[in-house]
């Protein structure tokens, strides 16, 4: 387990976080799983709370927060999986969210992380789907 002097996760803006979470959803969605640019970037973005997760100083994964408690965008650099990044990054934006006063979150897990979010808490809701052509279901967490 990473201590937390290895790993420091911030939240803020797209202003103030775009220059760390962009490169890092770029390496995951565009290059790696072949999201088209137009599919990734939104105008959630602007008025979405935004993680990253810096792994001694160097950021490594990003989520952001939407106004309609979805979360969203979440990715972890190839180089810092299985190091529970992606879980200690979930925990701190669930904690961001119960904090806010939000009664649950949601998300639309790919089929392959539907294991993930369980871990966490999450449960599957309704039937899977297709995003940009990717397997997805919605998943639940009530606070």
């Amino acid at each position: 387990m990473l201590s937390s002097s290895e790993l420091r996760i911030v939240s803020g803006s797209w202003t103030d976080l775009a220059v760390d979470a962009k490169p890092i959803r770029e390496a995951v969605f565009i290059q790696e799983q072949q999201i088209a640019l137009e599919d990734e970037w939104d105008a959630e973005d602007s008025v979405s709370i935004h993680f990253v997760a810096y792994l001694q100083d160097q950021p490594v994964a990003t989520a952001r927060l939407l106004r309609n408690n979805s979360i969203g965008r979440v990715a972890v650099l190839k180089s810092a999986r299985g190091h529970k990044v992606g879980q200690r990054l979930m925990q701190f934006v669930m904690d961001t969210a119960r904090t806010e006063g939000r009664q649950f979150v949601k998300l639309s897990s790919q089929v392959h992380a539907i294991g993930f979010y369980q871990a966490l808490g999450f449960q599957l809701q309704g039937k899977e789907y297709l995003d940009c052509g990717i397997p997805h279901i919605d998943m639940y967490l009530q606070f």
